[in-house]
């Protein structure tokens, strides 16, 4: 029996409008492959409404005392904490990121980030004082920048809506959210949640295409700094469409990540960060951070192999709104086709198949017009491989063998990406030496995926620079008194 239709709509100026155009696009279950609802395909005059209503709402918003605006974010922490359920079961169903995951974890911890935020809205409005001389004082103020674009993924929508949004608004911009249109239902429902909890502009949400609404708004005079999380390639692009108006960026783009496992690890804990914890996860390694690169020291090759295998056989792929899955599917047609191709090229580059390499109906019998591809592992000692070099954001990883600490090292940072790396050993000199010596943003010693607020978390090299964080909203100012 097909789905019923669910329409959304976006949010701009505090009124939940369709694309002016009237357009739509249609939003895809992964797991069944049938459309479940329709999204706002918006264009050049949509995303000039946003810059609109956003630039009017500024003054009065960047106006308020800080502790007014914390107010507003203890709201919305609110509203996330009262529609957990609801929220989490329309991100699942658009696209595929198992129940367990948006209900157990997602929404609470997105709920904890915007009282955070709220947290944090006196640091957006410290400054410093300098005695220059004894009648010179210098002092310096933080502003915010205007109105802010957030552009987030598909992956996780709810989680990188709220840690532009929530860090933005509580620094005083307003907010324009671009969510990726193969998955944007939560929080275009989001948008309809808060419609009456925000002033109206404060915050604006607007679907549709990257080139019909998400160009246009990269490009806009009006919009004063853009935070993306996306891909490698989405970032170049923005950084050349944006590069007339010289705004400021963020970019927290794709991964190659190596998880390095030595000898004298705890092997138990090991294998599940290499496997449900990095790249056989709820959403199917679709993870910018995925260690789709396992490092593995060649005297416990045989025994780590067999672990990941055994821990990948017990994995439940069926579907994601039950809360006995444990991975769900690839969330679209397109990536599911790009993944499908990773495999022949990994077959064709003389990679090792250890297990997995299927995808399609023969994976998930009962749902068969889902998007699945089955965990999967190859072998190899070519880091040169595209499928070592490339990311794949699907359930595929590579096993490399190693002998030394310098090898580990040397694999590991020939990458032309650096988001994160794992780490798993009982030596201390050597976490230091590899948290001083890795190329990557973030470095998780005997741990894989831990992101907590309060820690920065972005890139280096292809994967990005800058991060999400109150200050990082925030420009400052100098200024010199003469008395």
């Amino acid at each position: 029996m097909a789905e019923s239709i669910t329409e959304y709509r976006n949010l701009i100026g505090g009124r939940l409008v369709a694309a002016q155009d009237g357009r739509t696009l249609n939003s895809v279950n992964p797991a069944t492959g049938e459309v479940w609802a329709q999204i706002p395909a918006s264009g050049r005059a949509d995303a000039d409404a946003a810059v609109a209503a956003a630039r009017e709402a500024f003054p009065g918003w960047s106006a308020l005392p800080a502790l007014g605006r914390a107010g507003f974010l203890r709201k919305v922490a609110g509203v996330f904490a009262a529609n957990a359920e609801e929220l989490a079961r329309i991100e699942t169903r658009d696209n595929g990121r198992i129940l367990r995951d948006t209900l157990k974890k997602d929404l609470p911890g997105m709920t904890y980030l915007w009282q955070i935020a709220a947290g944090d809205v006196i640091d957006a409005v410290k400054g410093d004082t300098v005695v220059l001389g004894p009648d010179t004082l210098g002092l310096t103020r933080r502003e915010p920048y205007g109105v802010v674009l957030g552009i987030i993924p598909w992956n996780s929508p709810i989680s990188t809506f709220s840690a532009k949004a929530a860090y933005a608004l509580a620094a005083g911009n307003t907010v324009i959210i671009k969510p990726a249109e193969q998955a944007c239902a939560s929080v275009l429902r989001l948008g309809e949640l808060l419609a009456g909890v925000l002033p109206p502009g404060v915050l604006n949400i607007v679907s549709g295409l990257g080139e019909e609404v998400g160009d246009p708004l990269v490009r806009h005079r009006g919009v004063g700094k853009i935070s993306l999380t996306g891909s490698t390639q989405t970032g170049q692009a923005i950084t050349r469409a944006s590069a007339d108006s010289l705004k400021p960026l963020t970019f927290e783009l794709g991964g190659k990540s190596p998880n390095i496992v030595f000898a004298d690890a705890d092997l138990d804990a090991a294998a599940q960060g290499v496997t449900v914890n990095s790249v056989y996860t709820g959403n199917a390694g679709q993870v910018c951070v995925a260690g789709s690169r396992i490092l593995i020291q060649r005297p416990i090759w045989e025994e780590m192999i067999g672990r990941i295998t055994a821990i990948a056989g017990g994995l439940t792929l069926a579907d994601p709104l039950d809360l006995a899955t444990t991975m769900g599917p690839i969330v679209s047609a397109d990536q599911y086709e790009r993944v499908i191709r990773y495999l022949e090229i990994a077959e064709k580059e003389g990679a090792e198949l250890v297990f997995g390499g299927t995808s399609g109906a023969s994976v998930v019998p009962s749902m068969p017009g889902g998007y699945w591809v089955a965990p999967t592992l190859y072998t190899t000692t070519d880091n040169s491989l595209r499928v070592c070099q490339e990311e794949i954001f699907g359930p595929v990883a590579v096993a490399i063998p190693f002998d030394t600490d310098d090898e580990a090292l040397a694999i590991s940072n020939d990458s032309s990406y650096g988001l994160a790396a794992g780490v798993w050993t009982r030596d201390l000199g050597r976490a230091h030496r590899f948290i001083r010596d890795l190329q990557s943003g973030t470095v998780w010693v005997n741990t894989f995926r831990q992101m907590p607020p309060g820690l920065p978390f972005g890139g280096v090299k292809d994967s990005g620079y800058g991060h999400d964080a109150v200050l990082a909203y925030t420009r400052e100012k100098a200024a010199i008194i003469q008395t």
